[in-house]
């Protein structure tokens, strides 16, 4: 009786297992593009990109980044090292490369801002890190997340 039980109740879990599936996780695909800036490829910038959950109390995934090279280039990767992005809608953030927190040496330091030395401005619009922009990464992946950024202009 408690072996019959036992077999009931092993096939009854493979059953709802084979009814529900495996959920292995969000799906990540390749992504890359290029960022320029007033119609130049932009070295240097950080390219961040921040899965929204599909419904609220869902786990969107692991967000993705990269840094672009000489030519503007980025192709994204996963905290952990894996290629690519979670499939969905995204929130983009662009920044250049050291400007939140570092300070250039021959710019000066914060002790020196007192005495009128002038710091370097991120040329990238604020609007492009905070709050971002939205971008749809589709099933297939892409190699077109293109960012066209214009500066502002003083």
């Amino acid at each position: 009786m408690k072996v019959t039980r036992l077999v009931g109740l092993c096939a009854l879990a493979l059953a709802i297992l084979a009814l529900t599936g495996c959920d292995s996780g969000p799906n990540y695909v390749p992504v890359s593009g290029v960022v320029t800036l007033d119609g130049k490829p932009y070295p240097d910038a950080v390219v961040l990109f921040m899965p929204r959950a599909p419904e609220p109390g869902e786990d969107p995934g692991r967000g993705s980044s990269s840094y672009t090279d000489a030519n503007g280039r980025f192709q994204l990767k996963t905290m952990d090292g894996d290629e690519g992005a979670v499939v969905g809608k995204h929130t983009v953030q662009i920044t250049s490369k050291g400007t939140v927190m570092e300070i250039d040496p021959e710019v000066g330091s914060p002790d020196d801002f007192a005495r009128g030395t002038q710091f370097k401005v991120d040329p990238i619009p604020r609007e492009w890190a905070n709050p971002g922009k939205d971008f749809e990464v589709p099933s297939g992946g892409t190699d077109q997340a293109n960012f066209d950024i214009v500066s502002k202009k003083w």
